[in-house]
């Protein structure tokens, strides 16, 4: 059985023909990492939607433009060999506009598991849905958003599955 999103997009697809191969391509992957990233393209958009609706948020991932550019300003500015990869996988150069968020796919990845990657928390097991949905609700989606991480968790299943 296959997980698809109102498009027709084949979850599986997704999580192996895009996140997986971009997420090596930064030197970031591994099972919990390919898992945490599509399951929060799948609380966050469903990969459907693009642009938040009624809010500020871009892309898969739905990433604020106010975060994007604090990762350039404040993490990757201090880490150039991860920003020149995520620039070569994505094909950008210079610091790229938050709107990229929107139509790369690839950068898009790359920034949802680069947030990811600020906190010192290690990743959660990669078959664990319940404590990577509560890892994506504490360090991506924060207290103040509206993911419920007990409800997230069968997206997170899913996730796992793909």
């Amino acid at each position: 059985m296959s997980t698809k999103n109102v498009w027709g997009a084949n979850l599986s697809a997704i999580k192996r023909q895009i996140i997986l191969p971009v997420l090596e391509a930064i030197n970031l992957g591994g099972n919990a990492a390919v898992n945490l990233v599509t399951g929060t393209g799948l609380v966050e958009s469903g990969f459907v939607h693009d642009r938040q609706i009624n809010g500020p948020a871009l892309g898969w991932f739905q990433m604020e433009p106010r975060t994007h550019d604090d990762i350039w300003l404040n993490f990757l500015h201090y880490r150039s060999d991860l920003a020149n990869r995520i620039l070569s996988v994505s094909s950008l150069t210079g610091i790229p506009e938050a709107e990229n968020l929107l139509q790369n796919k690839a950068y898009s990845v790359c920034m949802c598991r680069v947030q990811y990657l600020r906190t010192p928390e290690p990743l959660p097991s990669a078959t664990d849905a319940a404590a990577l949905s509560a890892y994506h609700k504490q360090h991506y989606n924060t207290v103040l958003g509206q993911a419920n991480a007990a409800a997230n968790t069968a997206l997170f299943q899913q996730a796992i599955k793909a």
